[in-house]
């Protein structure tokens, strides 16, 4: 019988794939972090006096009201059809072909309704069409 003890090896720790992960590791965070210095921009607005330019013969405004029905600068329809929105646009276009047409339509107006406007500008030969907007009450 052999008694007398034996010399058992240390375990030993392999440092070099522990390394390995942590340099792996370590380019993946540096590739991925963004840098919000890059990402910002820099703009600087144009300026516009709202109050010189109230003037607008070159604009009309189609209104249209949640239940479909139109208003072309103020002036009530009483047809409903593109072919009588198309010509009270074309009475109102004062600049001719460089008139602008600002859809004005409330927030639940059908959407068929916008889409009537815009066909019957584009019939009328109106090429530039826009959408009047108004502020959220959050932001000022």
């Amino acid at each position: 019988m052999n008694f007398r003890p034996r010399h058992r090896d240390e375990p030993e720790i392999n440092l070099i794939p522990f390394i390995d992960v942590l340099l792996v590791v370590l380019i993946f965070l540096m590739l991925s972090t963004t840098y919000s210095k890059f990402t910002e921009l820099e703009l600087t607005l144009p300026v516009a006096d709202a109050e010189l330019q109230r003037d607008r013969p070159k604009e009309i405004i189609v209104a249209v009201a949640s239940d479909g029905r139109y208003a072309v600068n103020k002036q009530a329809l009483d047809d409903r059809t593109m072919e009588a929105v198309a010509s009270a646009l074309s009475g109102a276009a004062a600049a001719g072909k460089d008139s602008v047409v600002i859809i004005s339509a409330d927030a639940t107006a059908p959407h068929q309704s916008v889409v009537t406007v815009m066909e019957a500008a584009r019939r009328a030969g109106l090429s530039q069409i826009t959408f009047a907007t108004q502020k959220s009450a959050g932001s000022r």
